[in-house]
């Protein structure tokens, strides 16, 4: 096991690293921008080290600072958390030749599942169910038609690089299809310096069900169930939920053995979430990895009682995973709530500011992950999730009881926040009997 390790990231998921170190007797060292100078879990670590100023370019995802910090620490390893460098191969790859060890999968792994189209190719050649699409890049507007009359409309346009809904376009006929073609290319360099597109069949009111597996370096994989992470705008997700509601037994058996499958075939290791894409008649499809720690990742934590990140850790040491599948259970039902400083009723734009009140909720069944507290100064510069609020509970119903009776509780003022609009979420009679799908809070907003 490792003896001292560098968190490259901020905020609540810092903290939770240092809690994991914390129980593992791992020291942590906390890298901080001058934005966060003053954050409150920089006292939880062993010792900070400031990296450089607020924006991010220059602090969190500037490699030669977290080098230098993690020499200057002499540390053994470094956990990239989510979000900045987390998928960044290129990272890994100058953590490893610097002989610091990178938390996460192999530098292989992370650029084969990395990419769409790689991915996707490794999936069929596995047999995990596939969205019907392009066999490779598009890059013409000829190509992509006809690819879409074979397939039929409404077809989605895709970065092979993407994520969070950049370089994505749907196209119901071929009139729009031109024009979407050309956009997702430009908005797909403009993201990630990779024009590179493909297109799919568009599935109409999908649900988005992911599955949690976790792999070590000796070849063994195992899946952690799934999650349903349907309740979204704009491909971002704001609730998240375990096991999915609408599943039978059959069908997970089906869908989790297809993560492992592939996992399997990458050759990873450490946690990554296999993302799929649910039809209306239940069936699945493929549609990309995560390689690294998910935002969503308590709900899992609480429906089959393992800690995450300790198995990351555990794991990049070099330690066998001594899970078995067969000892790896469902429990109950658990459900995540994101927090964040956005205004529902401006377009979910940010608000920074300091929060005079901050009143958390607790009581049986409530986890919080945060990283603020009262007087906390939300900036700028970063992400606008404050906090994660999850609950675990015997039934669905009961969670979704206990979790708005949590959202009643939870003060975070008078900073604009999406606790309103979870609570009207949480109290629809659409997502109480589980009847939503990826469209769904848009629509009901528009209705509304």
């Amino acid at each position: 096991m490792f003896s001292k390790i560098l968190i490259a990231n901020r905020g609540e998921i810092a903290l939770r690293i240092i809690r994991a170190c914390k129980e593992l007797g791992i020291e942590s060292v906390v890298v901080y921008s001058e934005a966060d100078r003053n954050a409150g879990y920089l006292k939880l670590a062993d010792s900070a080290i400031c990296i450089g100023p607020g924006p991010a370019a220059e602090s969190y995802l500037n490699i030669p600072r977290l080098i230098s910090a993690a020499e200057v620490a002499d540390v053994q390893a470094i956990h990239p958390g989510y979000g900045f460098l987390s998928e960044n191969a290129h990272f890994a790859e100058v953590c490893r030749s610097c002989k610091i060890e990178f938390i996460g999968p192999s530098v292989e792994s992370m650029r084969l599942l990395g990419s769409k189209l790689a991915s996707k190719k490794l999936a069929r050649e596995c047999g995990v169910p596939l969205t019907p699409g392009s066999d490779g890049p598009v890059k013409t507007e000829k190509e992509a038609a006809e690819v879409a009359k074979k397939i039929g409309y409404p077809v989605i346009i895709k970065a092979s690089a993407g994520g969070g809904g950049r370089g994505m376009r749907v196209a119901h006929n071929e009139i729009s299809l031109k024009g979407s073609l050309k956009a997702a290319q430009a908005e797909a360099e403009a993201a990630f310096k990779d024009a590179t597109v493909f297109i799919e069949k568009y599935h109409e009111e999908p649900r988005h069900v992911e599955v949690q597996i976790i792999g070590d370096k000796f070849g063994h994989v195992v899946h952690l169930f799934e999650r349903d992470c349907s309740i979204q705008r704009r491909h971002q997700k704001l609730i998240e939920e375990s096991p999915c509601p609408v599943l039978d037994e059959t069908t997970r058996q089906e869908l989790c053995e297809s993560a492992v499958r592939l996992a399997k075939a990458a050759g990873y290791y450490s946690a990554a979430t296999v993302e799929f894409i649910m039809d209306k008649q239940r069936k699945f499809f493929f549609l990309e990895v995560n390689t690294r720690i998910q935002v969503e990742h308590p709900v899992t934590e609480m429906v089959t009682g393992q800690d995450l990140i300790q198995w990351q850790l555990r794991i990049a040491s070099g330690e066998k995973l001594t899970l078995q599948q067969k000892d790896i259970a469902l429990n109950g039902a658990a459900i995540e709530c994101r927090i964040n400083a956005e205004d529902p009723d401006r377009n979910f734009a940010p608000c920074p500011g300091t929060l005079e009140e901050f009143v958390p909720p607790g009581g049986p069944g409530v986890r919080l992950d945060t990283h603020a507290c009262q007087g906390y100064r939300i900036g700028p510069n970063y992400d606008s999730m404050i906090a994660k609020l999850i609950v675990h509970r015997p039934t669905r119903e009961k969670a979704i009881a206990t979790m708005r009776r949590a959202l009643e509780e939870f003060r975070a003022n008078p900073v604009k926040t999406t606790i309103p609009l979870l609570r009207q979420i949480t109290g629809e009679k659409d997502f109480q009997s589980a009847n939503v799908d990826t469209g769904w809070l848009e629509r009901s907003r528009r209705q509304g």
